[in-house]
């Protein structure tokens, strides 16, 4: 937090608090677990597709990282069934907005009772409703436009009631398919959540963003304003811009098209290859498109720092797929964390790897994905899930997740951009100069300049 931040009171879970958002919850996750069982162990099959699209109807109306953690299974292979998956991936994060009484009471708690004399003026009605709180345009004395995140009330509760229930549910789901073992996908689930809450920490973490992506014109990050973030408010430059999806219908020219593209690989793989840091949500939501063809990112309460050695292991996995190298990548994998790898093993993972790799391994303008089918990475999905279902599955790492979820996100935005890209050309310039130990002394420089405490 900046020096001479106003410092709120801790708002910790309460169980209460917890015991009313599983009541509200429960049925949704519970109905999952039943129908998953009823169909391994007693044999019929229930309309999954039905009660997947209520289950996005519930998740839908709720404020709450239960829809966050929908969008970020719906985007992971084999962690929920096909049906919740289709049905998951369609949330968008629009919670309805809390009314003024709330706005009025968690500013005073944030910023004193004369919180009002701090704005020239402050918006009465939310300009954006997220899972975790609800944005409101201000302008300071100054003149200057703001952006204020004012986190929903007893959020600390909810964030613990929804973990206990999908940790239930990954549970309930593990014991039946075996093929992904999913401890450390809720750990990391776990800990991003929680560190989420922390908007000071978010503050940091846009601070960082901004240092890193310095020498990158196009891509536009909000800057925090000193003295009016708090744990659970966070005021920040207001970027003008318009949804990236709505750009999308819009149906722009393809240079547009190619040029938003490009300026989304540099605002995710700039931070990731250069300083080891990535930004973990992939949401459409988080991506404005500026009237000039530059980039608006938003949102930096989800972000993994990685050492630069797993950083490293990426690299030489592409170099494996990319030269059939199986030793190699043997030798990346296990870099990433994942043990007891056989060359079965590895096969199957590696079918994955050469579908994530694919674009970047010919020296070409291209799109993203050449096939016509948009079922075709499930298919792959598929293939990897059986495979692994024969092999006896296999533990994903934590540090694998974040990775795996921003490849499959930005690549489907990539896909519904419709670039035309030499991905080939741009990842190579973006390694060239790898070198471990500059990675992460540069990580170390900017992550204490930007005053980001230790993950937790």
């Amino acid at each position: 937090m900046a020096e001479g931040a106003p410092v709120a009171r801790e708002e910790g879970p309460s169980l209460f608090g917890q015991l009313r958002r599983m009541a509200r919850t429960s049925g949704a996750v519970t109905g999952i677990a039943a129908r998953v069982a009823g169909e391994r162990l007693f044999g019929f099959r229930g309309d999954r597709s039905v009660h997947a699209e209520e289950l996005r109807a519930i998740l839908g109306g709720l404020k709450g990282p239960l829809m966050k953690v929908a969008q970020f299974l719906s985007t992971i292979p084999d962690a929920l069934p096909d049906e919740y998956a289709a049905e998951l991936s369609q949330l968008q994060a629009n919670a309805p907005a809390m009314g003024w009484p709330f706005v009025n009471r968690r500013m005073q708690a944030e910023l004193g009772s004369d919180w009002q004399a701090k704005f020239a003026s402050f918006g009465r009605e939310a300009a954006a409703a997220a899972s975790l709180g609800q944005v409101h345009r201000a302008t300071l004395p100054d003149g200057t436009a703001v952006a204020c995140k004012l986190q929903y009330p007893d959020m600390a509760s909810v964030v613990a009631a929804d973990l206990r229930q999908l940790k239930l549910a990954m549970a309930v789901y593990r014991r039946m398919d075996n093929a992904i073992q999913q401890e450390d996908i809720y750990e990391e689930l776990a800990t991003r959540l929680r560190e989420e809450l922390d908007y000071a920490r978010e503050a940091a973490q846009m601070r960082l963003y901004r240092l890193m992506l310095a020498g990158e014109p196009e891509v536009r990050v909000p800057a925090p304003v000193a003295g009016y973030c708090t744990t659970r408010l966070l005021t920040m430059t207001w970027l003008e811009g318009r949804p990236l999806m709505q750009r999308i219908r819009e149906d722009p020219p393809q240079e547009e098209r190619n040029r938003l593209a490009l300026n989304l690989f540099k605002a995710w793989y700039v931070p990731l290859y250069r300083y080891g840091v990535i930004h973990g949500d992939p949401h459409m939501g988080n991506y404005q498109a500026r009237a000039d063809g530059s980039l608006n990112l938003l949102d930096f309460g989800c972000i993994r720092v990685f050492p630069a050695r797993f950083i490293r292991g990426v690299i030489d996995l592409y170099e494996a797929i990319r030269d059939k190298d199986i030793d190699k990548a043997h030798h990346a994998y296990t870099i990433w964390g994942f043990k007891d790898l056989t060359r079965e093993k590895m096969a199957v993972l590696n079918l994955w790897a050469e579908f994530l790799y694919e674009p970047l391994l010919e020296d070409r303008v291209r799109r993203i994905q050449e096939s016509d089918d948009p079922q075709f990475g499930r298919r792959v999905a598929l293939e990897v899930h059986k495979g692994l279902k024969r092999i006896g599955g296999v533990k994903p790492p934590r540090e694998f997740v974040l990775m795996d979820r921003a490849a499959i996100g930005l690549g489907s935005v990539f896909l519904r951009l419709k670039a035309e890209l030499n991905w080939h050309r741009l990842f190579n310039e973006l390694i060239a100069d790898f070198e471990t130990a500059t990675v992460d002394a540069r990580q170390a420089v900017a992550l204490a300049e930007a005053g980001v405490p230790a993950a937790g």
